[in-house]
């Protein structure tokens, strides 16, 4: 196996999940995404805008990665906790 190649075993699996705002129970808008699923991204660039209550937040990658499948369109409804797309990373 060349030495760039990968074990499918090393590779993991994350989710992006929609976390507490603190924004209480005001609605939250998938806005626009950013990278397109098969994109590579880095720790903390930013994934997914959402709206609230006329607050634009950025909802960072969680790892260094592929973006596989996002789960949410935009101008979907989003609920705390709500798992909004899926990464995979060679990193824990």
């Amino acid at each position: 196996m060349p030495p760039f190649a990968r074990n499918q075993a090393d590779i993991m699996r994350h989710q992006l999940v929609l976390p507490d705002l603190g924004l209480g129970e005001l609605p939250i808008t998938a806005s626009l995404w950013l990278v397109e699923p098969g994109s590579r991204v880095t720790q903390g660039d930013r994934l997914l805008e959402v709206l609230a209550d006329g607050v634009t937040v950025d909802l960072p990658s969680p790892v260094t990665g592929v973006l596989v499948d996002t789960l949410v369109s935009e101008d979907d409804r989003l609920e705390v906790g709500q798992p909004l797309a899926v990464l995979e990373s060679t990193e824990p």
